[in-house]
C-alpha cells in the first residue's frame, strides 16, 4: 500500500517551526502537531490523565494535566522524564498512526517532531527538514515569551541538540532569520520539489 512522503520538521527553541508549520498546512499539507497533540491527550478528559495523575500524584485538576507541577517533577531528573515518556509516546505513536491511516492519499505529510532527533524518530521519517536562524534572533524571540530568562533558556538549551548539529543532520534548511515572504517562498518549493510524482 502506498503511502506519503514524510518530511519530519523539527527546530530548536525559538526557531521559528510552528510558522513554518502554518506555511505547509496553508499550502494544503497535512501537519501532525506532536506537541498539539499531548496537548489534548494531557488536557480536560484526556486519555492520558489518569496515567499521569497515578504515576505523578498532584499533577492534574479540572483542567487536565498542571503542566508546570508536572514539569517541577520531571526536569531535571532523568528517571521521572522516562517514566512520563513511557505514558505519552505509545499514545502519540498512535495519535500519528491514525494521522497517516486518514491521510493515506496526500503525496505529502508533515511530521511536527520538536525533538525529533533527540528522541530518534528521525528513523520513522523520510527527509528531514531543519527550521534555523541565526542565534541572535532566536535568543530574542524566546527571551520574547512571558516567563523566559536566560537561565531557563539555557536550561531548555542544554536539552536540546546544538543547532549547527540538526542542520548537519537535515536533508533541507528552512531559513526563519530573514523576511516571512521569503521562509514561504523557501517552503513552496520544498513543497513542489516533495509532492511531485
Amino acid at each position: 500500500m502506498s503511502r506519503p512522503l514524510i518530511l519530519g520538521l523539527t527546530g530548536s527553541i525559538g526557531m521559528g517551526k510552528s510558522t513554518v508549520a502554518a506555511m505547509f498546512e496553508k499550502l494544503g499539507v497535512p501537519v501532525f502537531d506532536a506537541d498539539a497533540v499531548v496537548h489534548r491527550l494531557q488536557g480536560p478528559c484526556g486519555t492520558l490523565v489518569v496515567s499521569i495523575e497515578s504515576a505523578f500524584p498532584g499533577t492534574t485538576g479540572d483542567r487536565g494535566v498542571d503542566r508546570d507541577a508536572l514539569g517541577a517533577k520531571v526536569f531535571g531528573d532523568p528517571d521521572a522524564l522516562a517514566r512520563l515518556e513511557l505514558i505519552v509516546h505509545p499514545a502519540v505513536r498512535e495519535a500519528r498512526e491514525a494521522f497517516l491511516r486518514e491521510h493515506a492519499a496526500a503525496p505529502l505529510v508533515v511530521f511536527d517532531i520538536p525533538l525529533l532527533f533527540e528522541k530518534g524518530g528521525s528513523d520513522e521519517v523520510d527527509r528531514v527538514a531543519v527550521v534555523s536562524a541565526p542565534a541572535a534572533i532566536q535568543r530574542a524571540r524566546v527571551l520574547a515569551r512571558e516567563g523566559m530568562d536566560e537561565t531557563r533558556l539555557g536550561e531548555i538549551l542544554a536539552l536540546q541538540m546544538p543547532d549547527a548539529e540538526k542542520r548537519a543532520r537535515a536533508d533541507y534548511v528552512i531559513d526563519t532569520g530573514r523576511s516571512q515572504a521569503e521562509t514561504e517562498a523557501e517552503v513552496r518549493l520544498l513543497v513542489e520539489k516533495l509532492s511531485a510524482p
